[in-house]
Parts: structure tokens; C-alpha cells; sequence
């Protein structure tokens, strides 16, 4: 099973992205997709594994944040 986190690229140097995850930016290999700033993206490890279009992140970033709300409640 793969956990790939969505993330916001904002900036591109050769083959790293920058990418923000909600506000927390890491430095990420950029290898695999051709992006560019502003791409939504599914990082894995270190590596962006595929681009996403913003409607796809934007729900799935929503499910992350259910996620981690329902985890500090319990």
C-alpha cells in the first residue's frame, strides 16, 4: 500500500520542487512528473509520484484534515 500526501508546488529548481503541505514546505524530488509551480501534486517518500488537478487535492487534502481531527480526539 502507498500513502502519497497532497501538496501545493511552489517553486521548481531543476529536478526539486518545493512543495507546501498546508503550510509546512519540503524540498521534494521532481524526477518522475514534469511540474511547475502552482501543479497539485502526491508526494510519496520524497518524490512527487503524480500531478492532481486542485478539485482532486482539495478533497483530498479535507480528508486528511478529517483524519487528523478524529486521531486528536480519540
Amino acid at each position: 500500500m502507498c500513502l502519497g500526501i497532497p501538496g501545493k508546488v511552489v517553486e521548481v529548481k531543476d529536478r526539486t520542487a518545493i512543495v507546501d503541505f498546508g503550510g509546512v514546505s519540503r524540498e521534494v524530488d521532481a524526477t518522475l512528473e514534469d511540474v511547475k509551480p502552482g501543479d497539485y501534486v502526491i508526494v510519496h517518500v520524497g518524490a512527487i509520484i503524480s500531478k492532481i488537478d486542485e478539485e482532486a487535492a482539495r478533497e483530498t487534502i479535507e480528508v486528511w484534515k478529517e483524519m487528523i481531527e478524529a486521531l486528536e480526539r480519540s
